[in-house]
């Protein structure tokens, strides 16, 4: 995939200089609309923070939630002032430079993966989503994707679920029967 250099100006390659997309003085697109929606989403959790015990005591259960999304809400205020009065960029659009197509599918993938990782369980619905993603994300032949996808696998696997014991979704992949096998197999049922 090509970075996105603007025609206008070869010394932006989108890479951070703490400059809204290495512009000083302009507002990128979704820039005002996200900024509105931390003020209100600080605001909400200040709220909810509240609840728990509302100004009670500094040692209260609601004191450092409080602190935090107080500290929240003012940042967010912060920026809110500083980007109103910004005026918007003409050559960046939300669609191309700030939430491209790809970057929906991959959303769209994870939300996916999210909803099937119960019923599948986690080898399947992992291996779906890693082939998927690498397919778009590489553009390369199904081979590579299937060996990386499916390595990959492997590892987190061997990783997360036989190093550590983490317990994952079986699914309808019986792993319970083939790890016991394996112990039967290598361990003599130990």
């Amino acid at each position: 995939m090509q970075d996105h250099v603007h025609p206008h100006d070869s010394a932006r390659d989108g890479s951070s200089d703490a400059t809204p997309g290495g512009m000083p003085g302009k507002r990128r697109p979704g820039e005002l609309l996200f900024t509105v929606f931390l003020v209100l989403f600080s605001g909400v959790l200040l709220w909810n923070a509240f609840g728990i015990s509302g100004f009670e005591a500094l040692s209260g259960p609601g004191a450092v939630p409080m602190a935090t999304a107080a500290v929240m809400l003012v940042s967010a205020l912060v920026v809110l002032v500083r980007t109103l009065p910004l005026p918007r960029t003409t050559d960046e659009t939300v669609m191309r430079d700030i939430l491209p197509p790809l970057a929906i599918v991959i959303v769209l993938l994870l939300v996916a993966y999210g909803l099937l990782l119960r019923p599948l369980g986690f080898l399947p619905t992992s291996a779906l989503f890693l082939i998927a993603a690498i397919k778009i994300l590489s553009r390369r032949g199904w081979g590579f994707t299937v060996a990386v996808s499916l390595g990959s696998l492997v590892l987190i696997y061997l990783v997360f679920r036989i190093v550590f014991s983490v317990l994952m979704p079986a699914g309808i992949v019986p792993e319970g029967e083939m790890l016991q096998a394996l112990r039967d197999l290598f361990g003599g049922g130990v």
